[in-house]
């Protein structure tokens, strides 16, 4: 089954038990995407906070992965179980919810899904909202194990530069790739990790959905060299995951996030730098 699931398809599993609907919507505004609605959600939905809450705490970096006893602490206390089937969303689109799609796979879990088109598609198709959260009846036994190469760090990329074998790609729009522009965040240089390829995941997106899966294998296919592995990287390690997910879709394989990004990329000197 497609990661991606429809607001019908939702509609018709909103009832059962094991369907679990998390908010995954960040405060941060992501470039290209649509006004964020922090009014609406969709009934039975729980928040899923990975900038503020779901995140490793102690980090000078944003929402960066928080370690496997935190995680399911606090997706026990959210209510999950292992069982559940899960589905993600934000109320702009697709542009926040890969990465908590992405987080659940990288604690083992695969009954995870993305609303395509987030809350903005659901309101579109007609469904109903509320303004408040689903209340959390009892505590779940989620229990995930945290899998190697999901997420990646600083060291794992720099050892990966001059391999052929290995690819890294920059999900910023090109101005930033290229340190046309300066960065939006306060001490980070310009430019890009040596090596890496420039996709921005703008082009993979209509509007607030990704595109065909059709249209993404033309474009991923005209843009990424062959590889054994593919690292994404952005400003912060969220846009990176829309990337990913067009890259999971097309069926690419051994693919990971570079947790810190631009944003520890851009800060640390002694990490090399292209313009």
């Amino acid at each position: 089954m497609s990661p991606l699931v429809t607001p019908a398809w939702l509609s018709q599993h909103l009832a059962s038990p094991e369907v679990i609907i998390l908010d995954c919507s960040i405060e941060f505004q992501i470039p290209n995407e649509t006004e964020k609605d922090w009014l609406n959600r969709i009934p039975g939905a729980r928040r899923f906070n990975y900038d503020k809450e779901f995140c490793d705490i102690y980090s000078t970096l944003p929402h960066m992965m928080p370690d496997e006893l935190r995680f399911n602490f606090l997706a026990q206390t959210l209510g999950i179980n292992q069982n559940a089937i899960i589905v993600v969303y934000d109320n702009s689109g697709t542009f926040a919810s890969p990465r908590a799609w992405w987080m659940f796979r990288a604690f083992g879990h695969k009954h995870v899904y993305i609303l395509d088109g987030g809350l903005p598609e659901w309101k579109a198709a007609g469904y109903k909202v509320t303004q408040e959260y689903s209340p959390i009846s009892s505590r779940g036994d989620f229990a995930g194990k945290l899998q190697p190469h999901h997420f990646v760090d600083a060291g794992y990329v720099f050892n990966k530069i001059t391999d052929p074998t290995s690819l890294t790609i920059d999900a910023r729009s090109q101005e930033r790739f290229l340190a046309q522009v300066p960065e939006p965040r306060v001490g980070v240089r310009s430019g890009h990790i040596p090596h890496s390829c420039n996709l921005p995941f703008g082009q993979l997106m209509n509007g607030h959905k990704m595109k065909s899966p059709s249209e993404l294998t033309s474009i991923l296919a005209q843009t990424l060299p062959s590889a054994d592995e593919y690292l994404f990287s952005c400003g912060s390690g969220v846009t990176a995951c829309i990337v990913l997910l067009a890259a999971y879709l097309c069926d690419y394989p051994n693919l990971a996030v570079y947790d810190g990004s631009w944003t520890e990329w851009g800060q640390r000197e002694e990490l090399p730098i292209k313009k």
